[in-house]
């Protein structure tokens, strides 16, 4: 049973390192949202979208984005 535990454990960690791994990294040092720079507002807020990391100064810019999210990806670098 012990071995069981450890060996689902593991592998679950291993899958969310490799998930992890295929996330692409913020560009840019502003909200996407707001447009302030990133931790002029406290400590930036971080969620993946899909597999593109998402920064934000505060909690209203993570529902401004989800309510039009192609709107605010489309001014994330190529």
């Amino acid at each position: 049973m012990k071995t069981k535990l450890t060996t689902l454990i593991t592998t679950a960690l291993l899958g969310l390192t490799l998930a992890a791994a295929d996330v692409k990294p913020y560009p840019l040092k502003v909200c996407l949202v707001s447009g302030n720079e990133l931790g002029s507002m406290g400590k930036p807020i971080t969620k993946v979208y899909g597999s593109q990391e998402i920064k934000f100064c505060c909690k209203p810019c993570i529902k401004k984005f989800e309510a039009n999210q192609a709107k605010y990806l489309s001014k994330l670098p190529k």
